[in-house]
């Protein structure tokens, strides 16, 4: 069998090539050792998005031998990635493109070039990646860290218990995402103040914006506490210094699909299995992705940057990424992802494109869109919102080769409401229109409070998506009995009203009422939801 390691690519280049496969065109061996001396990219979470996009560009601009390193990744939660599959494979992807046509593309990406634990687990990589952080050849650190991990503030509004350990112990002893990146900042200042830009990738509103104040406001309570002086407070909020552009990314790669494996073992590729980490999290050597992608970032990078633009990347200014962003995460991908992940849970799918083929579910992703989130989107010009949205609902939803699940999207949705719900509340009130008409909108919250009683629209157990929130929220559901509304109470009240978790009080915006009516129709009994969706729609 073909094996994805460095052997496997040097020694049976011309059997990949008879299987398919595309190598990478330059010596991936040099491109890691030049990279260790001569670092231009790190990058923050080692997942699927992170290898089966961000790391293609790179590898994009490498092979037109327009870039000589590069990336290393660093993993600040769940190592398992970097130890059972970064390791074995001495960093390689297996990228398999997706096409609509049921055809796929394969190619190996080589351009991540060091996979480094920042968990705790391995001092070593914690000294080798401050080593690389005070490198003046550094140009950007990047994130794909999914929204939650940008949060240092819980539900009740204060600071999570990791954040305050992290403030109390200083940078030396600090584990959260944005406290480490305060203390790799320190050390790149303590190196000589060198210029860097500090890059989200995720799909959060305003993303960079969300990093800046997280890591300046660990960087402050480190000033209280006598860990920092001014003048690394300073250097952080020096634009000239320290930048954080915001950026819009869109790609859709799921969960790694056993199918895909075995059609890689088919090819004679092994060691393809994928795997489930003891944190949870599915992944493999291979990832497994839709062939559409989207990056637009706003161009400020104070040490020079790669020139993405020549691997299909937007770069346009702030207010273009935060109007790109607002049109992909608040109205024409996110919302209508989530509205089907939570529905599609309940109604037993495991594909969302078989969603796509359920009328009332078409039905209310159309109205969401269209109908809903349109009127208040302001047009980017650079991409189209009304085309965007098109492709989305006729093309990339509905691709079965994208073997995407309700249930992956529905992970995290609390640390998703506020922006792909909340957001376009919002504009609601700023645009002066009428929040209490929406009818989609206020079924796709319900539907997600329906969701987390973990019953099926025929009242029978499933299995709930990791979140950070599932047992708080359940526990303010708790006492609720499928099939008798009258138990509902106002159970639900503290949950709606909670602008931290919606982004507004949806009493206040007039909402409350009306997803609680939903709800209570949602819980009557066996194919309530179903019902309710064919009444509304």
């Amino acid at each position: 069998m073909l094996e994805v390691t460095l052997k496997g690519i040097t020694g049976h280049k011309a059997e990949f090539e008879a299987a398919g496969v595309e190598l990478p065109k330059y010596d991936v061996k040099a491109v890691q050792e030049y990279s260790s001396e001569h670092p231009v990219w790190m990058h923050c979470g080692a997942g699927n998005i992170f290898r089966g996009f961000v790391a293609s560009l790179q590898q994009d601009l490498l092979n037109q031998g327009l870039q000589k390193s590069g990336i290393q990744t660093v993993s600040c939660y769940d190592g398992a990635i970097i130890d059972e599959v970064y390791k074995p494979h001495d960093h390689l992807t297996m990228e398999v493109t997706l096409m609509p046509d049921k055809s796929t593309v394969l190619r190996v990406i080589g351009s991540v070039v060091d996979g480094l634990k920042l968990n705790g687990t391995a001092p070593e990589d914690q000294v080798k990646a401050h080593k690389l952080f005070a490198n003046p050849s550094l140009q950007m650190l990047s994130y794909t860290i999914t929204e939650k991990g940008y949060a240092i503030y819980g539900m009740d509004g204060g600071l999570t218990e990791q954040v305050k350990k992290d403030i109390e112990g200083g940078p030396e002893t600090c584990r959260h995402a944005m406290s480490q990146t305060a203390a790799l900042l320190l050390t790149r200042f303590k190196a000589g103040a060198f210029p860097i830009a500090i890059v989200s990738m995720d799909n959060c509103s305003h993303n960079g914006d969300k990093v800046k104040s997280a890591v300046l406001t660990i960087a402050k309570a480190w000033q209280e506490k006598g860990f920092v002086g001014q003048d690394f407070i300073d250097y952080i909020t020096d634009g000239k210094k320290v930048s954080f552009p915001c950026t819009m990314i869109d790609k859709i790669t799921p969960r790694p699909d056993p199918e895909i494996a075995q059609m890689l073992k088919d090819k004679g590729i092994g060691g393809m299995d994928p795997l489930k980490t003891a944190r949870g999290s599915f992944i493999a050597p291979f990832v497994n992705a839709e062939k559409p992608q989207y990056l637009v970032v706003e161009d400020d990078f104070p040490n020079g940057r790669p020139p993405l633009e020549k691997a299909g990347v937007l770069f346009t200014n702030k207010e273009g990424v935060d109007l790109c962003e607002r049109m992909k995460v608040t109205t024409c991908l996110n919302p209508l992802h989530t509205a089907l992940a939570v529905l599609g849970c309940i109604f037993g799918y495991t594909r969302i494109s078989a969603e796509m083929e359920d009328e009332d579910l078409v039905k209310l992703v159309k109205k969401l869109g269209y109908d809903e989130g349109l009127p208040v989107v302001d047009d980017p010009k650079i991409l189209s919102p009304r085309a965007f949205l098109t492709e989305v609902i006729e093309e990339r939803l509905t691709n079965k080769c994208l073997p995407d699940s309700p249930q992956r999207i529905a992970t995290d949705t609390s640390q998703k409401v506020p922006v792909r719900f909340g957001e376009t509340l919002k504009n609601y009130q700023k645009k002066g229109l009428d929040a209490s008409k929406l009818i989609a909108l206020p079924i796709a919250i319900a539907g997600w409070l329906r969701y987390l009683l973990a019953l099926d629209d025929n009242g029978k157990p499933f299995e709930l998506s990791d979140d950070p929130l599932n047992a708080e929220l359940q526990e303010k559901l708790s006492g609720i009995v499928f099939g008798q509304p009258d138990t509902i109470g106002d159970k639900l009240h503290s949950i709606l009203s909670n602008s931290s978790l919606f982004g507004v009080d949806l009493y206040a915006v007039g909402l409350g009422p009306k997803v609680e009516g939903l709800f209570a129709q949602m819980v009557a009994g066996p194919g309530a939801v179903r019902a309710v969706l064919k009444q509304y729609l």
